[in-house]
């Protein structure tokens, strides 16, 4: 199952298969480890649009709602 990444739930897992956003975006993301074929771990996320935590490899980085909101990742669960 294809979820964005702020539907995922604290401690929850999946492989990142689309980015949408543009250039910088794409950069920024790239810079943090994140790109399709990652796997990538939600942590925790602050209620109402607040920043997401996730760990990438082994680094935690926190990026914004908006941004969490254009990481598709496949969970596996349809698997």
């Amino acid at each position: 199952m294809v979820v964005s990444l702020n539907e995922l739930k604290s401690q929850e897992s999946g492989v990142v298969t689309q980015i949408e956003g543009g250039r910088e975006m794409m950069n920024r993301l790239e810079a943090l480890g994140i790109r399709p074929g990652k796997r990538i771990t939600k942590i925790s996320s602050m209620f109402m649009r607040g920043p997401v935590t996730v760990q990438v490899d082994r680094s935690q980085v926190a990026i914004g709602f908006g941004m969490a909101c254009k990481i598709f990742v496949e969970t596996g669960h349809s698997v």
